[in-house]
């Protein structure tokens, strides 16, 4: 049966990596997870204290910055950078304050997307970010795009942080995501605009589950019309 590619892209705390990582998981995809690979260049620059308006010095430094996916025992899947594992530090609330500004750098776009493409190649992925079916994967076989109510997406991505036992101010996360919806809806390159023949999906009132068996529905759908 011929593989295709899963574009899923759309705003932060949409569900969007949840449920990319559940419909690779059903189809026997890999799931990709692009804004990962741009919280690790985040997280380098800022352990590294580099300045975001010297291109030589982002070039010389994403040449030092290796990325690859590896699943864990649990079948989750992890980003290692530099041979460490830092699914835990990207998703701290210093990466997310600013990991918008580092993903509107054109060096640090046209790396990451090189890199993607080069994921994808063989087709058999599920990828979720902001620019996959617009940039990445203009000819993927499906494409989504996520949208949701501001403030089911601050409660949501509240409630993760909860899990990981740490506490945020729920306003604090509604300027947070109103802020990134705002850059990266307006930067240059590659902005976060829905493809003309995405799929629009509004998660506001329904659940993971249901997220996840409408794009398998349509996956399969694509899948057999292929073979």
């Amino acid at each position: 049966m011929k593989k295709i590619v899963i574009a899923i892209d759309g705003y932060s705390a949409c569900g969007k990596s949840t449920t990319a990582r559940e419909v690779a998981s059903i189809l026997g995809y890999r799931y990709i997870d692009s804004g990962a690979m741009y919280r690790a260049v985040t997280l380098f620059f800022l352990d590294k204290h580099i300045s975001l308006t010297n291109p030589k010095e982002i070039e010389r430094t994403l040449e030092q910055i290796h990325l690859a996916f590896h699943v864990n025992a649990h079948g989750t899947t992890e980003l290692f950078m530099n041979g460490i594992n830092v699914e835990k530090s990207i998703r701290k609330m210093r990466v997310s304050e600013n990991v918008s500004p580092v993903s509107t750098l054109k060096e640090v776009r046209h790396a990451m997307v090189a890199q993607q493409r080069k994921l994808g190649k063989d087709k058999g992925i599920v990828m979720d970010g902001r620019d996959i079916g617009t940039v990445v994967f203009p000819q993927a076989e499906l494409k989504l795009f996520l949208t949701a109510d501001i403030q089911v997406r601050a409660f949501r991505r509240q409630q993760e942080l909860l899990e990981k036992d740490k506490l945020v101010d729920f306003h604090t996360i509604i300027a947070n995501l109103t802020d990134r919806d705002r850059i990266d809806s307006n930067r240059k390159e590659s902005p976060l605009i829905k493809a003309s023949d995405a799929i629009e999906m509004n998660t506001t009132h329904i659940t993971i589950d249901e997220q996840v068996d409408e794009v398998v529905r349509l996956a399969v759908g694509k899948i057999v019309r292929r073979s």
